[in-house]
């Protein structure tokens, strides 16, 4: 920081210590003294998803949610007053961007977590149509064509698997994604699949990107794993997951 002319803010610096529990549970006192200040806590924000030890996401989720409930609450104060395609600008703008902020990191997560995320969205359909309490939300949910919260982060995933297999997105994904190459010939190896490495612990490895990335892109149809433009990616990934989540 000395070297970039940078001064480091001591009363604003978090540390995080990330590691399997039964290596960490002992170290409840882990601090950092710097310009005489103590610096520890059990979560940090960065680039505004907050990290805990376990990389749970679970605090990260909960505050998504506050959020999201706060805005859907003044949303529905409004939504008498407003046409549907405005009012559904405003669920947009002030809801769907934050779950579908950094989703990609939330792939592997439990479905008790999801879950959570999911009962955001299925509260905003419910404000957007007016529907009423006991209406099954399934049907509304296809009706607004909204893909559901696990199938929005699979589509985050796939859409940053194509950008790294195709050059447009940065080396080090690129390098995560080795692509199957056959020791003899077979019928796949034209077919664009790729490794999918082998994990200890589904709750931790499974969550990787090198693990779950190839894993669902293998689960692609052959025509939209092949697509030439990321464009005609998107235009066929889109009604493959739609088609899964409502089948």
């Amino acid at each position: 920081m000395t070297n970039n002319f940078l001064l480091l803010n001591s009363d604003k610096t978090e540390i995080l210590l990330i590691g399997p529990k039964n290596n960490t549970q002992n170290l409840f006192t882990y601090n950092l003294q710097l310009d005489g200040c103590t610096v520890t806590s059990t979560t940090v924000k960065s680039l505004g998803v907050i990290l805990d030890s376990n990389l749970s996401f679970e605090n990260h989720i909960s505050h998504v949610t506050k959020t999201a409930f706060f805005h859907l609450r003044n949303i529905a104060k409004l939504r008498n007053m407003l046409p549907v395609s405005d009012a559904e600008k405003l669920v947009h703008a002030f809801m769907s961007s934050r779950l579908d902020y950094c989703n990609a990191l939330l792939g592997g997560c439990p479905a008790s977590s999801i879950n959570k995320l999911q009962i955001v969205q299925n509260a905003a359909a419910g404000v957007l149509t007016r529907s009423r309490k006991y209406d099954h939300i399934t049907p509304i949910l296809k009706s607004l064509h909204w893909l559901p919260i696990r199938f929005r982060i699979s589509y985050k995933i796939a859409f940053l698997t194509y950008k790294a297999l195709n050059g447009l997105a940065p080396a080090y994904l690129t390098s995560l994604l080795p692509r199957y190459n056959p020791s003899r010939s077979l019928r796949s190896q034209n077919s664009g699949l790729l490794v999918v490495p082998r994990i200890a612990k589904s709750t931790k490895g499974g969550k990787a990107f090198l693990h779950l990335a190839p894993k669902l892109w293998n689960s692609l149809p052959d025509n939209v794993r092949g697509s030439d433009t990321l464009s005609l990616f998107k235009s066929r990934l889109n009604p493959h997951l739609f088609s899964q989540a409502f089948k």
